[in-house]
């Protein structure tokens, strides 16, 4: 009996979702890889969260896709999420290895979905004893101190290296405080959601209290057949007209 054929794929949103695994076995498999399974009227799926990093959809898809195929499942992979034919090499920037980790913190910087998400990459950056920028100011200071030490004739140069030391610093001083601010944003997006809510225009209650009220649907009820169909008309007194002899 042919198994059934599984679609691994991209959204727009950066979720990745997998249908097709209608069974326990492949539904298992995916659960195994890292995938969520959900359960509604639309029936079984399996995703995976916006928030997940794009190096670890990869990853988990691509597991996910490989052990399907060793169960015999036809799996289609979206092509993004397939590590085998992704071109990027194992050190895009060479030896420069700083760099490369510092674009990985950069990508991770730009698909922050909240501020949790912003304030945790950016972390890797401004921590004040392990952030990259803390790393780089103790390296210019140490490369002006070893300037000095091997030749002291270009203490100009020294300087020079000491005074970017100072300028990373203050940047540094500039940003201390960035886990408080980064932190409120959650706070604002509530609060701006709540205020939304609140500031709707309540529904019309003159209008509800008709379209409830008992005596406003009499008031639109026709008369009742037989009644002449209006109300019986009130004619003024006459006056007695003059005798006649």
């Amino acid at each position: 009996m042919p198994r059934p054929s599984i679609t691994i794929t991209a959204e727009p949103s950066g979720s990745v979702t997998a249908k097709g695994a209608d069974d326990d076995v492949s539904a298992t498999l995916l659960t195994h890889a890292g995938f969520q399974q959900i359960e509604d009227w639309y029936g079984r799926r399996h995703r995976l969260p916006t928030t997940t990093p794009v190096a670890e959809r990869v990853a988990i898809a691509t597991h996910a896709a490989e052990m399907l195929h060793a169960a015999r499942y036809d799996v289609d992979l979206d092509h993004r999420l397939d590590a085998t034919r992704m071109a990027t090499p194992a050190r895009p920037l060479g030896p420069y290895t700083a760099g490369a980790e510092l674009l990985r913190i950069t990508d991770q910087i730009r698909s922050a979905e909240n501020g949790e998400d912003l304030r945790h990459a950016v972390d890797h950056l401004l921590h004040p004893e392990h952030g990259a920028l803390e790393r780089a100011r103790e390296a210019l200071e140490a490369a002006g101190e070893q300037i000095n030490d091997l030749d002291d004739s270009v203490y100009r140069v020294a300087d020079q290296f000491g005074v970017a030391a100072e300028l990373v610093s203050a940047a540094q001083s500039e940003l201390v405080e960035y886990e408080a601010a980064l932190g409120r944003i959650n706070s604002a997006q509530q609060a701006r959601v709540e205020t939304r809510a609140r500031s709707a225009p309540p529904p019309d209650s003159r209008s509800a209290a008709l379209s409830s009220s008992p005596a406003a649907a009499k008031a639109k009820v026709s008369p009742t057949p037989g009644a002449g169909g209006a109300a019986p008309a009130v004619h003024p007194p006459q006056a007695p007209g003059p005798r006649t002899r």
